[in-house]
Parts: structure tokens; C-alpha cells; sequence
């Protein structure tokens, strides 16, 4: 297995069955010209994408820069082999490298694949939160 870092969206739409739902060309243009964000695909000895990572460099003026890995992907054939820990082994370097003094990610607490995957790559438990959200396309096109 190999961990290749993505800049072309080409790559995307021909793994898009990793992703929640099918890539969209703008939103995939902008998120790989966007310093700060990054997208890495696991490879099988075959060349097909059998896993996928997304982070964000988050910066705030008190706190300074931490990743946030916004998704993680493996291919049901693909999963219990490591691809996921390595995955985000290999975000956490680049974080390490680009300076981040952290890295988080949220989940649901009964997703427990989730969970044993992050804290097989090293992440340990922090205090509960609420998760509130604005739904901003909420009424548009009606």
C-alpha cells in the first residue's frame, strides 16, 4: 500500500466511492488550490484508491495552527488492514511538518470503528462536547 498526497481532481471523481457522497468539481478545485488543506488517498499494490483523508489547517490568534481531519474513508473490502491508522499517521507528519501544535476530530461516540482507528493512531479521549449546526441552505431554491 502506498499514501500518496491528491492535487488533481481527476483522482477524486475516480475514487468517489470514498467519499459520503459523489465529489462535486468546484468544491474539489477549491478545497486542492486552498493552502492548508489536504486530501491523501491510500493505494492497494493494484493502483485503485482504497482509502482517503482529509484535513484542515485551522488557525486562530490565540492558539495558533492545529489539523482538523475533517473525513476518513476505507473501502469496506479494504478495511481492518491499517490503511485507516496510516492514514492518519501520515496527516499527522504533515501537521508535524507545516507546524501544528495539535491535531482533533469528532465523531459519533457509538461509531466504534471510529474510534478504535483513532485511537490505534495515537488520539486520546478529550472531555464531551455538543455539536450544534446552522443549516445555511436551509429554504434556498424554493
Amino acid at each position: 500500500m502506498r499514501v500518496e498526497r491528491i492535487k488533481d481532481a481527476a483522482a477524486v471523481l475516480a475514487a468517489a466511492d470514498l467519499f459520503d457522497a459523489p465529489p462535486i468539481a468546484a468544491a474539489t478545485e477549491r478545497f486542492l488550490a486552498t493552502p492548508g488543506h489536504h486530501l491523501l488517498f491510500a493505494y492497494e499494490e493494484g493502483g485503485r484508491a482504497v482509502g482517503m483523508i482529509s484535513g484542515v489547517e485551522m488557525t486562530h490568534p490565540d492558539k495558533g495552527t492545529e489539523m482538523f481531519i475533517y473525513e476518513l474513508g476505507v473501502a469496506p473490502v479494504a478495511r481492518l488492514q491499517g490503511i485507516g491508522t496510516r492514514l492518519v499517521a501520515e496527516l499527522a507528519g504533515i501537521a508535524r511538518e507545516n507546524g501544528c501544535y495539535g491535531m482533533w476530530v469528532g465523531t459519533e461516540v457509538d461509531n466504534e470503528a471510529a474510534l478504535a482507528t483513532y485511537r490505534r493512531a495515537g488520539a486520546t479521549d478529550e472531555t464531551s462536547f455538543t455539536l450544534l449546526n446552522w443549516d445555511l441552505l436551509e429554504g434556498v431554491g424554493e
